[in-house]
């Protein structure tokens, strides 16, 4: 433990952190080029330690979050010392093995000096729209090993004293669809962490830079103490759950994710033993993948207030066989690596519900929407649309689950279909909430969405990385489960429906699309729904008579 600071100054210091990763994240959203990141916001921004703890982040991604510190120590460890870390620096790298999650996630790293020494590091992570590999968007759901999901990137300086290595950063560009798009967000991503380091180097200025160390340690001490708190409070034992991942879109079957969570004391150990073995397409996770979604499920079972940082994940442990679903050997491909993500979270949680059955709701949608066209114009033009879509949250035992709520361990948000119509060659016909889509009981699950869009281009190749279309959003206490999600193409009035990984499925003017993304679990015995609520979902067009 650190020596004690004021709490006041902890208090300060804390949010002025926070300020700062929140400022880069600002300046991510004001200067990126693609809807990936305006809109969807799918980016995510920190401010490390000189030790390269995180300290403290924006409220942006969970699933990038908690994972950017396991890349660091990674890259630190085996790649380059923080010792070799240079003034003007900026270290990238966006391979799942070396600390990453999948491709299009590009982490970049700039360490922050004041008077020679390395005080803090600030850290920006963006998913960019294309990476190149055998589908746009990097979501090929074919691919049986990593090599074919795009570049590659190891952990490299792509700015070394201050300037800019043109010929690495060419090289990126020639590899990727919508080079374009690619500059842009990465130029904003570089920016944002100059601007984080200099508001950093701002607050040493202020309190002194061994002032600032001190203050950084107590925070992650504060956070440890707040999470062992929490686990404290929490009976000791065994609790296990299991949960699955459609099939991989390759070969047939669902794919098993167990847990077994042990809380002695204030630790927990999370065992995925059980798990399925990797699969032979890109449904596998990176231990990286499995041990943040494990924090967050950890930190949101436990309701853990104040400042969320490194410190909460010292109680925590997270082990799981190599080879495994969760735990995927190299060269195994891991582009949809959120899918399994979303089913560890859902996994732990469920087995969270038989410690505190009076906190945990029955499962979310369980799943992202990802979805990539690779357009061509009739002039020769092309373009990459990249979207993702969200689903119903589970039902509480006090409350319904919210409809189509965008949050927990990915927190994406929407894209307005005005922007996306002003941007690509595409006219929504329907977007809308799903009636009977969330999960029946006492408490219902909140329903799913489906938004529907006709196709203009003269030609295009649809990729999707869904799933929940079979393992459905399962409910709690007799609750049902949510509906599943669907995916299909219309041509001359005649539908198709698509599987939940779709590989480059042809698209020509005049085609409709449509999604349907699944809903949340219902929570307790339908049969004691209360009859006003029964009236109002009638009323609401949340579900259907007869």
């Amino acid at each position: 433990m650190t020596d004690p600071v004021d709490p006041v100054l902890l208090e300060i210091v804390s949010a002025a952190l926070v300020s700062v990763a929140e400022e880069m994240s600002v300046t991510v959203w004001r200067t990126s080029r693609s809807t990936t990141v305006r809109e969807l916001l799918d980016y995510s921004t920190a401010v490390f330690d000189a030790q390269g703890r995180n300290v403290a982040q924006a409220a942006r991604m969970p699933v990038h979050l908690n994972s950017m510190e396991i890349c660091l120590q990674h890259i630190a460890a085996h790649h380059i010392p923080l010792d070799d870390w240079a003034m003007g620096d900026v270290i990238v790298t966006n391979d799942p093995y070396c600390g990453g999650q999948h491709l299009p996630d590009f982490i970049a790293f700039k360490p922050v000096f004041r008077d020679g020494v390395r005080i803090a590091i600030t850290c920006v992570l963006i998913h960019h729209v294309d990476v190149g590999g055998g589908a746009a968007g990097g979501y090929s759901p074919r691919a049986v090993e990593i090599f074919q999901e795009g570049l590659r990137l190891p952990p490299v300086r792509i700015v070394r004293a201050g300037k800019m290595q043109d010929d690495l950063f060419a090289t990126i560009l020639q590899n990727v669809r919508e080079p374009d798009t690619f500059r842009g967000d990465f130029l904003s991503q570089i920016a944002a962490l100059e601007v984080g380091a200099r508001a950093v180097r701002r607050l040493a200025d202020r309190y002194g830079a061994q002032a600032l160390a001190r203050i950084g340690a107590a925070l992650l001490d504060h956070a440890e103490h707040g999470m062992r708190a929490a686990l404290s409070a929490l009976p000791d034992g065994t609790y296990r759950a299991e949960d699955h991942v459609d099939g991989d879109g390759i070969e047939e079957g669902a794919k098993r994710i167990a847990v077994a969570i042990t809380i002695s004391g204030s630790d927990i150990a999370l065992d995925f033993t059980g798990t399925a073995d990797q699969a032979k397409g890109p449904i596998n996770a990176t231990l990286a993948t499995t041990t943040s979604a494990a924090y967050y499920a950890v930190i949101a079972a436990c309701g853990v207030t104040g400042t969320v940082n490194a410190g909460c994940y010292r109680p925590i442990s997270v082990t799981a066989p190599e080879g495994c679903l969760v735990n995927a050997a190299f060269p195994a491909p891991v582009s949809m690596r959120m899918l399994p993500g979303h089913k560890i979270a859902t996994c732990v949680l469920r087995a969270f519900a038989q410690v505190m059955p009076d906190r945990i709701p029955a499962s979310y949608y369980g799943t992202t929407f990802n979805h990539a066209v690779n357009i061509r114009h009739a002039d020769g033009r092309r373009q990459v649309y990249f979207d993702s879509e969200l689903g119903g949250w589970g039902a509480h035992p006090d409350a319904d689950g919210p409809n189509a709520l965008a949050a927990g361990f990915h927190n994406g948000q929407n894209t307005p279909v005005e922007m996306i119509e002003a941007l690509f060659p595409i006219r929504f016909t329907a977007y809308g909430l799903l009636p009977d889509s969330g999960g029946a009981g006492r408490t219902r699950g909140g329903l799913g969405l489906v938004r529907e869009w006709e196709f203009l281009a003269e030609s295009g190749l649809l990729n999707s990385a869904f799933d929940a279309f079979t393992s459905r959003p399962y409910g709690l206490d007799g609750g049902q489960p949510g509906r599943g999600g669907r995916l299909s193409v219309t041509r001359d009035g005649a539908t198709t429906p698509l599987p939940a990984k779709t590989n480059g499925h042809p698209l020509q003017a005049g085609d409709i699309v449509r999604m349907e993304t699944p809903g949340g679990g219902g929570h307790g015995d339908p049969a004691l729904r209360e009859p006003q609520a029964q009236a109002d979902d009638l009323l609401d067009g949340y579900v259907r008579g007869g």
